[in-house]
């Protein structure tokens, strides 16, 4: 809101774009931040609203030109080419213009750009041609589509390429501001369930405000994702079809990374989707990476080109994983609070969590300053060596490496005799890929810490669910 205001009152032309993942509060944020300074504001139709339809270009024009007669547009007529429409708008900014700063909000942008429509050259031409030389402009857009603004105003080359004057993206709600959400909406929930709710929700405020005061998470779960009518019905196709051009081979992807929390190489999702390898595959990945469902990484001890795709959208993973197979269920959250459907869940989702806040976790080891990189590990056993799976490392400039193990508890974790000669081959192992002058510091990343024990001396640093918490 402070960069918002700061470029409204800008004395020269400002272009801004706002991006990130759907209902993470991109117009929220913009409607909050300027009020009633908007002088002209459209929003493009979704392609899920035109399902089917054979002209989407004339209904997108359709559609701009009622805004503009709601802002008061005279004299003209539906325009048959995007040139025309932005000359009309053009045409009513001239007569709204009283010298002060004009501001233009374009939500959806990128749904306005339909196949063979010349958008993006008229749009061009409406901020270089004629924006560009009114000081009081202040052009904002935003999207969802985060490939597609990246694509067309970071890496493009062509006319709109360097224009934008500011870039925003929005991420989701940190525990902390879930915490702060929960707070000013008056529902009581505790720590150990608003980190469940994030697990389950991804910190997304348009799902959260969907809680009511008075019932638990699990009701609230259930209310908004199960039974025969829930408010999310739907939301999984929805997402990938108001954001990708190709949202079935997305959801093809996200379906298969939902099977394996290490992921998979790119050769490995085109034999298991059957989608062709090549620029096509690696274009749609790209897309989900920039919009935050999936992330691409090299893992630990692997050579560098290999790299692996995970799912890491939290409302992703529970849905493929509960709430598709489980739909019908109204009371579907309470029946299994406390059952082992939900524990293999958590302790996945927990670790996604944790690599949210990776920030708080380095606060909390007391190494926020140090140049650190971070991966996981996952070595598959043989006949002669058990595997090894290790969720989270953290390489350390200062020669310590951070093995961390996330563990989702409902009170002390205690570690047993077994676990403790677990986690001491996992720790042998590492060291055998370290040089000699690094070494390994176990870290437990835990809800409310490690019960005291024999088995307890292993554990070097330690990490609670509060400390996530931290600003």
């Amino acid at each position: 809101m402070e960069e918002l205001e700061r470029l409204y009152r800008s004395d020269r032309p400002e272009f801004v774009a706002v991006y990130g993942r759907r209902r993470v509060g991109k117009t929220f944020l913009i409607k909050q931040a300027l009020k009633d300074r908007i002088v002209f504001q459209h929003t493009g139709v979704s392609p899920v609203e035109q399902e089917g339809a054979k002209n989407r270009m004339k209904t997108q024009l359709e559609s701009f030109y009622y805004s503009l007669l709601s802002h008061g547009l005279e004299g003209f007529s539906t325009p048959k080419t995007w040139m025309e429409a932005f000359y009309q708008l053009e045409q009513l900014l001239i007569k709204l213009d009283d010298g002060n700063r004009q501001v233009v909000f374009i939500d959806e942008l990128p749904w306005m750009d339909t196949p063979r429509s010349g958008f993006l050259p008229a749009f061009e031409s409406f901020w270089n041609g004629w924006c560009t030389g009114r000081d009081n402009m202040m052009l904002i857009i935003a999207g969802s589509a985060t490939s597609w603004i990246l694509g067309n105003f970071g890496r493009s080359k062509g006319g709109l390429y360097d224009r934008v004057t500011s870039e925003m993206k929005i991420l989701p709600f940190t525990l902390k501001e879930c915490e702060e959400y929960f707070t000013t909406e008056h529902i009581e929930l505790s720590r150990y369930d608003i980190v469940q709710s994030n697990m389950i929700f991804g910190g997304i405020p348009y799902y959260l405000s969907y809680f009511r005061k008075g019932l638990s998470l699990e009701a609230n779960a259930d209310k908004i994702l199960f039974g025969r009518n829930p408010k999310l019905k739907d939301e999984f196709d929805r997402l990938f079809n108001a954001i990708f051009g190709n949202p079935e081979e997305c959801k093809k992807i996200i379906r298969l990374l939902a099977t394996r929390h290490s992921g998979f190489t790119r050769e490995e999702i085109a034999k298991a989707t059957k989608l062709p390898l090549g620029g096509g595959l690696s274009d749609t990945l790209k897309a989900l990476a920039e919009s935050d469902f999936i992330l691409r990484y090299a893992p630990y001890g692997e050579p560098g080109n290999v790299e692996r795709y995970k799912l890491i959208d939290n409302f992703c993973l529970f849905w493929l994983k509960y709430v598709e197979p489980n739909k019908a269920d109204a009371s579907f959250m309470t029946d299994n609070v406390t059952s082992d459907i939900m524990r293999s869940w958590r302790g996945v989702a927990f670790e996604e969590v944790c690599w949210q806040h990776i920030t708080q976790i380095k606060r909390a080891l007391e190494i926020g300053g140090v140049k650190t990189s971070l991966s996981a590990w996952s070595v598959r056993g043989d006949d002669g060596q058990d595997g090894v799976q290790i969720d989270l490392l953290i390489k350390r400039a200062d020669h310590v490496v951070n093995l961390c193990e996330m563990k989702f508890a409902s009170g002390d974790y205690d570690i047993s005799k077994e676990e403790e000669n677990k986690l001491r081959n996992r720790i042998e192992a590492l060291k055998k890929t370290l040089t000699a002058k690094q070494t390994v510091h176990l870290t437990m990343i835990t809800t409310y810490g490690i019960a005291y024990g024999k088995h307890s001396g292993i554990v070097q640093k330690q990490v609670v669910m509060d400390d996530l918490f931290a600003v």
